[in-house]
């Protein structure tokens, strides 16, 4: 199901959509300040499993991520130092993927790396579903980092071609870009830039 969502103005009655089938355990795909991404509500561990495995991702092998409205509940979900803390105040919401230890809240599907990344998207559709929810998103490109065209990670009505049978709705909030965010490994005071992506830290 494809569903046009503006960024300007979300539409309660659309955004109700995609958190009821977040609620139920649904796969969604949704546009960020930079690829579409697919994701599901970040604490139904069936629904992240799902996921690992349509993109064949080994969670005790591979970090995951997550999207959070903003930086006040971040203690929820990793252990973030004083430093990390000013560094991500700075730079969000941007295109930026922070790495940092996992705290406890998370389900043990988390813990297999000790790491999460955390993201705040410049994007008004994917942090008010967010906000919605009450949960943080888990997240993952749509694209794969060894497909040779793009393209059609841009173009919503291309994904839910792609796509189709295998999530459960796909946001249209326009055309999205092909740069991915840009990660730092804040897991220790020596910040690390993993992936220069679109963001460029303050």
């Amino acid at each position: 199901m494809l569903l046009k969502i503006y960024e300007e103005n979300p539409n309660p009655r659309e955004i109700a959509k995609v958190i009821k089938t977040l609620q139920d355990g649904g796969l969604i795909i949704y546009p960020t300040d930079t690829v579409y991404a697919i994701g599901c509500d970040a604490l139904n561990v069936r629904a992240v499993e799902r996921i690992c495995q349509i993109k064949g991702v080994n969670p005790l092998k591979s970090n995951l991520s997550i999207i959070c409205y903003d930086l006040s509940n971040l203690s929820e979900y990793a252990k973030v130092s004083n430093a990390a803390f000013k560094l991500m105040k700075k730079n969000l919401p941007g295109p930026f993927t922070f790495i940092l230890p996992t705290s406890n809240e998370l389900p043990k599907i988390y813990k297999n790396r000790k790491e999460v990344g955390i993201r705040v998207p410049d994007n008004n559709i994917v942090r008010t579903i967010v906000q919605e929810l009450g949960n943080p998103l888990l997240t993952m490109s749509v694209h794969d980092d060894d497909d040779e065209i793009l393209e059609y990670s841009t173009d919503p009505e291309l994904i839910a071609e792609k796509y189709e049978g295998r999530v459960d709705l796909i946001i249209d909030g326009g055309y999205g870009g092909l740069e991915p965010s840009t990660v730092v490994d804040c897991t220790t005071d020596d910040f690390e830039i993993v992936r220069q992506g679109k963001g460029v830290l303050k």
